[in-house]
């Protein structure tokens, strides 16, 4: 088998959540040595601890504790920059320079460095000091605006941080990956809000060069017609559907008895009609039994699967989608593989990490034996 594609690669990540935790749980995946450094519990500085099962228990991660306020620890980050390949932060901007831990010092002591400064609304900007979560991203990205509205015809809340996960974290990866492959070193600004922009490309886009707004109903995939949809089936449980190209869509009518709306697929007179034939047809029989007649049929339907139910699922169990884990506290749990194309998946259980591993660290950081009691001693590190 072959090695991990990141293996060698150096990450010390100082977020410990959000969207560039996301990223160094990706890059661990993808075989990058990361080292999480948080902030030493010292003059009740608050600490924010993921639970244990959050990214995936850290596995394959280690830790250091680092009071960055001081110089002896603004020292120690410097040293162990020297020898890594990325850092990546998540303070808000102007908060590393302060710190004496920005791009630039980071880049004196180590001229190759990828710098990944990962914030909600990027380092420039009226925005740019704002505080905000994943919903917000979504909301000025125009990704709530073009959702089917709630029960009060408010923006409906997404079922996933898609802003944290791709427009934040997947962002923070492609970007770090193109830096290393190019090898000369960079400063990312790495902004949630503009990687939300780009997943919204094509309605944007659509606006821009043709003056017509995208929203609710507004093409294909935001419900303006019956093939692209979610309905519920007899026992309460959903389906999607989504039978964009003529021949799926002939297929699904057949197979429901509604071969009179097959030349109808775009009539925008009579999609209501279509929808409510749709819902009467599917409420004859369960989800899973439809499931059975439609999914195998290049019709596009796929059932609504609940967390429950896609731990469960047999597509998922043959791609080996969840592997075991024991953590030192907790025991041993289930959780979700390295999932993306090219991660290596282990043969044995992940034992997960607990506490630091600070002085290990700094061993391989070049510090001394008495440099390192002296560090612990005096509080700098934990």
């Amino acid at each position: 088998m072959a090695g991990p594609l990141l293996g060698g690669i150096k990450v010390l990540n100082l977020a410990s959540v959000g969207p560039a935790a996301r990223a160094g749980r990706w890059l661990a995946d993808y075989g990058a040595e990361i080292v999480n450094v948080g902030a030493v519990p010292a003059r009740g500085a608050v600490q924010i601890t993921p639970v244990f099962h959050a990214y995936s228990g850290h596995r394959g991660m280690r830790r250091i504790l680092l009071d960055l306020k001081s110089d002896h620890g603004r020292e120690t980050f410097l040293r162990m920059a020297e020898r890594a390949d990325v850092v990546i932060e998540s303070f808000r901007p102007g908060v590393t320079d302060r710190l004496g831990i920005g791009y630039e010092a980071v880049h004196a002591h180590n001229p190759k460095i990828v710098y990944c400064s990962t914030t909600g609304f990027g380092q420039s900007g009226p925005s740019s000091q704002w505080a905000g979560h994943d919903l917000d991203y979504l909301a000025v990205g125009g990704y709530l605006a073009v959702g089917e509205p709630g029960a009060r015809g408010n923006p409906a809340l997404p079922g996933a941080t898609l802003a944290d996960s791709a427009g934040g974290g997947m962002h923070a990866v492609i970007a770090i990956l193109a830096a290393l492959v190019k090898g000369d070193g960079a400063h990312l600004d790495v902004s949630v809000a503009d990687g939300v922009l780009s997943l919204m490309s094509l309605a944007v886009d659509e606006y821009l060069a043709t003056g017509s707004e995208p929203g609710y109903q507004h093409s294909m995939t935001t419900g303006r017609y019956a093939c692209y949809g979610t309905y519920p089936a007899g026992d309460g449980r959903w389906l999607a559907v989504a039978a964009i190209e003529p021949k799926f869509w002939a297929n699904l009518c057949r197979l429901l008895g509604l071969d009179k709306w097959i030349a109808h697929q775009t009539d925008d007179a009579v999609q209501d009609e279509i929808r409510a034939d749709i819902t009467t047809a599917l409420a004859s029989n369960d989800r899973d039994t439809w499931i059975a007649v439609l999914s195998g049929s290049d019709t596009c339907v796929a059932p609504v699967l609940t967390v429950a139910e896609l731990a469960e699922d047999p597509q998922y169990r043959a791609r080996n989608a969840f592997v075991e884990a024991v953590h030192p506290e907790h025991g041993t749990l289930r959780q979700t593989a390295p999932l993306l194309a090219g991660m290596l998946r282990p043969e044995l259980p992940y034992h997960l990490p607990a506490g630091t591993h600070s002085p290990e660290l700094l061993l391989e950081a070049g510090f001394t034996e008495a440099e390192i009691k002296e560090l612990l001693e005096e509080g700098t590190v934990a």
